[in-house]
């Protein structure tokens, strides 16, 4: 048959009527490809999201290239399995549960291999899984199967597969290559988002570093804990330091009222001038006036010598008056008049001496009630309630509790000569489930036992006290709260990770799926040390 001249497309055009019929045919099906690849641009170029684009362009190749089943499954974090990620069409699981080994079936083979897969008959694919979709019997016969890679800068991060009623080789191969031209759009897409998800992810990460090392600043260096309401404290701390405002510390026993005091002094315009604490609920009525203005000599039985008070010693400095809510009357009045009027007089004098000093006070007591109830002046609280400090309990904040433990098992293995290595997995599950009601002053207490117990270089759960060990049922519900047991679950499992990895941050995010940031983030927060475990 003699061929006349090429068409359009670059097929020869025959002088017979089948021939011409068969180019219309085909310059129909390009112009198809043509039309699909030109939507599918542009849902990539609208850039939603991820999962709501895929599906658009399931939608897309279903209609315009009338094949079934399109498929679009994703490689997992780690790298071993395939995912379904997109698909119209109902699943024979839940979609979480659907996924493909590399080398399984048709679909895993395309993962391992990297190349397109064609079967004519699924059928008669011994490799076929069919797990996907809910395929009949007679519906596996009828059917052939596409499935091309989704290739990312050489690697294989997905599949794109499709159902297709025709068994002709050749239609078959068109529709393999228009799938893998749709594959590599879509593969350019995802290397984008992939691209724009780690800028983000190191954008959030300097943000991390720039907010830590600003924080770091702000941190006084008398003090341990990166917990949100220690941070908070921090800030706290660099508002008022710098003023001469009266502060009051609020808390619970043992949370660390006088380091904050000692904070605030330290890092005020105040520091190179004397801080005198006084332990207001040491003293009865008689010696704390004495303590606090002094006394000239014979003022009382047994004043043999004239002595200089607190508040003087303290002069140009700070004043730390620890529990003022056990303050008698007669002492509020006085204090109230060293904050109002800075001055005062020593016991048994009548001179009147003027006070450079600035008062930061503590309480453990609820001093609202106390002025409700007579007990405390009522304008003596809102002298000293200028600015309030409040400190969180240690069971609010108990991604701290390990960066404590190891500074206290550090500070007491030099004290007893002792070399301690690491706490156990049990030992740091028991300090993070109990409630610890006397706080950081128990922690405390709690470590120096077990320091001085230890003896193969580990601290054990039954070096701790026995209280520890056997929390009361005040805090039971608390301490074996869900949240806990999740903190201490990651705290070991990043822990042992970090230690498999030898401290590779990034390769023990992969094993436990997921971020670097994220990983870090919790590093961070829960104290995890992974080198002193190790």
């Amino acid at each position: 048959m003699e061929v006349l001249t090429n068409c359009a497309e670059g097929c020869p055009v025959h002088a017979d009527l089948a021939s011409a019929t068969s180019c219309a045919e085909l310059r129909g099906r390009r112009e198809v490809e043509r039309s699909t690849l030109l939507q599918i641009a542009r849902l990539l170029s609208d850039r939603p999201g991820q999962q709501q684009t895929l599906l658009e362009i399931v939608d897309t190749i279903e209609q315009k290239l009338a094949v079934l089943n399109v498929t679009v499954m994703m490689l997992t974090i780690d790298g071993q399995r395939l995912e379904l990620e997109a698909t119209r069409s109902p699943v024979s699981v839940a979609p979480g549960k659907v996924a493909y080994g590399r080398g399984e079936g048709v679909i895993g083979r395309v993962l391992k291999q990297g190349r397109a897969e064609i079967v004519p008959d699924i059928g008669k694919e011994p490799h076929f899984r069919n797990r996907i979709h809910e395929r009949t019997p007679r519906q596996l016969e009828a059917t052939s199967f596409v499935c091309v890679p989704i290739i990312v800068e050489g690697e294989t991060v997905g599949t794109l597969s499709a159902d297709l009623k025709t068994k002709d080789v050749e239609a078959l191969k068109d529709n393999a290559e228009t799938l893998g031209i749709i594959a590599s759009m879509i593969a350019y897409d995802v290397n984008g988002r992939r691209t724009r998800r780690l800028e983000r992810e190191m954008l959030e990460l300097q943000n991390l570093q720039l907010r830590d090392a600003l924080e770091e600043r702000f941190r006084p260096s008398n003090m341990i804990g990166g917990s949100k309401p220690m941070r908070q404290l921090y800030t706290k701390i660099q508002q008022v330091a710098s003023s001469d405002t009266t502060v009051l510390i609020r808390g619970e026993s043992g949370t660390g009222k006088e380091l904050v005091a000692t904070a605030i002094h330290c890092t005020s315009v105040r520091a190179k001038k004397p801080l005198v604490k006084v332990n207001c609920a040491a003293l009865n009525e008689n010696l704390l006036e004495s303590e606090l203005f002094g006394h000239e000599k014979g003022a009382f039985t047994g004043a043999v010598e004239q002595r200089h008070g607190r508040i003087e010693e303290a002069e140009g400095g700070t004043l730390f008056l620890d529990e003022v809510g056990e303050f008698s009357p007669v002492i509020q009045v006085k204090l109230l008049r060293v904050l109002q009027e800075r001055q005062y007089e020593r016991v048994g004098s009548s001179v009147t001496r003027t006070a450079n000093v600035r008062i930061v006070a503590a309480t453990n007591r609820d001093l609202e009630e106390a002025v409700r109830e007579g007990r405390f002046r009522q304008d003596l609280y809102y002298r000293i309630n200028v600015f309030p400090v409040h400190l969180p309990p240690l069971r609010k904040r108990r991604g701290d509790i390990m960066a404590l433990a190891d500074h206290f098992v550090e500070k007491f293995s030099k004290r007893m000569d002792r070399s301690i290595k690491r706490i156990s997995t049990p030992a740091i599950n028991t300090l993070m489930m109990y409630h610890w009601p006397g706080n950081v002053r128990e922690l405390e207490n709690c470590l120096e036992h077990a320091v001085l117990l230890a003896q193969d270089g580990v601290i054990h759960s039954h070096n701790f006290p026995p209280s520890i060990r056997m929390p009361d049922e005040t805090g039971a519900s608390e301490s074996f709260s869900l949240s806990t047991r999740v903190a201490a679950l990651e705290r070991d499992m990043i822990s042992d990770s970090l230690k498999r990895s030898g401290g590779n941050m990034a390769a023990a995010a992969r094993e436990l799926g997921i971020s670097s940031r994220i990983i870090r983030y919790k590093v961070r927060n829960l104290g995890i040390d992974w080198a002193s475990e190790a």
